[in-house]
């Protein structure tokens, strides 16, 4: 009888490999956290907006799409904050790049394809890998994968960690095998969120403070100051913009794949399909308490963890959501690139 082989994703892979249990509530119990994780959140936005300019180099069309992504800016100031921002991010992307140096083949292009043990060239009778890719681009007559990265600091060390990058090793070896072409590197597009905040002002008891305060160093004793007014919407943008305006915001990162890396790749990822079967055989998944406070900010299955998978916490902070939901479009899985 045939048996259908399980879907999985880079992101199964990385979580199983940082810490088991993590794996286990979201791919197995198939919880996530009810409060969604605003970086992300954020992120998935750019991501679609880069989408969109890549696809019809209209900058209107990425800004009405991103006016209808925070209906509520008006009265949410999370929203009006995110939406500032994604604003002045995509106008400065597109006044820095107006051209392209290279030729869009595909965008949100998906495959899937088997994991093979290299050693016998046998496929696993459980899992298949499935991913999508931000686009696929042709410079000269080369390809590269183009990936498009969200960060709060560009530095020399995140540069440096970009080599150490699983998924785009991973997702350059399916893509060489599902469309016969050889891809050469990963071209990283680098958007810098600025830290720049919208002035809200100063009420009329901190601007009575500040004016005894400096009426208290004035050797006149008076003080001609002036009550700091909110910043408009208007000059919030204009400074926004002028940031943007900035080379540094904005950075072009290209590596090159050794196939040494992609032969790695095929052992690594049947050794970690191995693991992961014995795991769900035994119903054992080991914590990994190195990776609780990973990033600097509690793993968001650390209050479950911490509870020995209380259901009350379960019922408070978690829902349950199908796996994978990064390859899934309206109508299931959804292909909008085509070599």
């Amino acid at each position: 009888m045939n048996k259908t082989k399980a879907i999985t994703t880079y992101s199964l892979w990385s979580l199983f490999r940082n810490c088991r249990k993590a794996c286990q509530w979201r791919y197995i119990q198939e919880l996530v956290p009810l409060d969604e994780d605003p970086n992300l959140a954020f992120g998935t936005l750019i991501h679609k907006c880069l989408e969109i300019w890549h696809g019809t180099r209209d900058l209107a069309v990425v800004l009405d799409h991103i006016d209808r992504s925070y209906p509520k800016r008006t009265q949410e100031e999370e929203q009006q904050k995110d939406w500032h921002l994604a604003r002045a991010m995509m106008k400065g992307y597109a006044g820095c790049y107006p051209t392209e140096d290279f030729r869009i083949v595909a965008l949100e292009k998906t495959f899937e394809g088997p994991i093979t043990n290299p050693a016998t060239g046998k496929t696993s009778r459980s899992f298949v890998l499935a991913g999508r890719v931000d686009g696929i681009v042709r410079i000269d007559c080369e390809y590269f994968l183009l990936e498009h990265k969200t960060t709060s600091q560009l530095d020399g060390d995140y540069l440096e960690r970009l080599w150490t990058d699983f998924q785009i090793v991973l997702y350059a070896y399916y893509l060489e095998r599902t469309l016969g072409i050889r891809i050469t590197g990963v071209l990283y597009n680098i958007l810098v969120k600025t830290r720049l905040q919208q002035g809200h002002g100063e009420t009329e008891a901190e601007f009575e403070a500040r004016r005894v305060e400096l009426i208290a160093k004035s050797r006149s004793g008076k003080s001609n100051a002036k009550r700091r007014l909110p910043e408009t919407d208007q000059e919030f943008q204009a400074r926004l913009a002028a940031k943007y305006a900035e080379p540094a915001m904005f950075h072009r990162e290209m590596l090159y794949l050794s196939r040494d890396q992609l032969k790695a790749l095929q052992s690594e990822l049947w050794e970690l399909a191995q693991a992961f079967l014995d795991a769900r055989r035994r119903g054992v998944f080991y914590r990994n308490t190195a990776f609780c406070f990973h990033y600097h900010r509690p793993c968001a299955y650390f209050p479950l963890c911490r509870a020995d998978g209380s259901t009350n916490i379960i019922e408070n902070f978690y829902r349950q959501a199908p796996p994978h939901q990064e390859l899934r479009g309206e109508g299931g899985l959804e292909d909008n690139g085509v070599i």
